[in-house]
């Protein structure tokens, strides 16, 4: 967040995000670990492997156009970057 800051660049950290169904607002809410510009999800694990659910998770959130699973618990961070598109 730090580093977001810095570069002067918009993030949220636990960002909440109303969850719609059908056009209808239900009383639960999304959080999503940063929302960067309103645009960009980053989803943050530290997992020995990556499970279905988190993936489940990020394409729930997904309303905006990109998206990232990023696994912090990997010995090169690039390796563990899943990016998702909406609507492409």
């Amino acid at each position: 967040m730090k580093e977001f800051e810095l570069r002067g660049i918009k993030a949220v950290s636990q960002a909440t995000v109303p969850l719609i169904y059908k056009g209808f607002e239900l009383s639960k809410e999304f959080k999503i670990d940063i929302l960067v510009e309103d645009e960009i999800i980053l989803e943050l694990k530290s997992v020995e492997s990556m499970l279905p659910v988190f993936e489940a998770q990020l394409i729930s959130y997904l309303r905006k156009k990109l998206g990232f699973l990023i696994n912090i618990n990997v010995p090169l961070v690039k390796s563990g970057i899943k990016r998702y598109v909406n609507n492409y």
